[in-house]
């Protein structure tokens, strides 16, 4: 088993715009005898997973999903040669037998510099394809849509067009993961959210491997 979540810290990289995540102490040992964390965050903080909610304006949230959705069997796409701002395309997505594609960018080597916002993103035929062959997709990076920031392009996706086509076709999407490199391309992928019956919700990403 490989967990694949970013640990939730304070004062951690968030998207744009986003609640920023402040850990504090509450009570502790020496004061109080006993030790309580005031935690405080965004439902998209960390390595975490997308409802159709999250854009979607009568979309679905977590709660209407049973909870064997968040069980996938899952294939490992390597997109590790492409770089800044660079569109994933559709021949990267295969026809499998499987309920989510993963894509490995490589990108989470970036965790927590601007660098990150740079990451590459799904072209939106990319996007269509996996939501015809309803694949859930997970990926190491901020977003499946390219994420604003000084180096963007105007030939983009605007706005947030790939949240859009897949969550709109009730593929979810999960974001932030990690170590995607030590995965085989096929493993079992568990995606558990928070009981929160919301837009999203962190995750602890697991990969299960044979």
């Amino acid at each position: 088993m490989y967990d694949l979540s970013q640990p939730l810290t304070d004062g951690m990289q968030t998207y744009p715009g986003d609640p920023d995540v402040d850990i504090t102490a509450a009570a502790d040992f020496e004061t109080d005898g006993y030790r309580v964390t005031a935690v405080s965050f965004g439902s998209h903080a960390g390595t975490h997973i997308d409802a159709p909610a999250h854009t979607e304006a009568d979309g679905k949230t977590l709660e209407a999903f049973p909870i064997d959705r968040f069980e996938m069997d899952a294939i490992r796409i390597d997109c590790g040669d492409l770089g800044a701002r660079e569109p994933i395309p559709p021949e990267r997505v295969p026809d499998a037998d499987v309920d989510a594609v993963v894509f490995h960018t490589g990108w989470d080597d970036h965790w927590g510099t601007t660098t990150y916002y740079d990451h590459p993103f799904l072209a939106p035929e990319t996007a269509r394809q996996c939501a015809n062959h309803g694949y859930d997709v997970a990926l190491d990076t901020l977003s499946p849509d390219p994420t604003s920031s000084s180096n963007a392009d105007d030939d983009e996706p605007d706005g947030f067009e790939i949240h859009h086509e897949l969550l709109g076709n009730e593929c979810l999407v999960v974001e932030n993961l990690r170590g995607l490199e030590r995965l085989p391309d096929q493993f079992a992928l568990r995606v558990y959210p928070l009981a929160l019956d919301g837009d999203g919700a962190p995750v602890r990403a697991v990969a299960v491997c044979e």
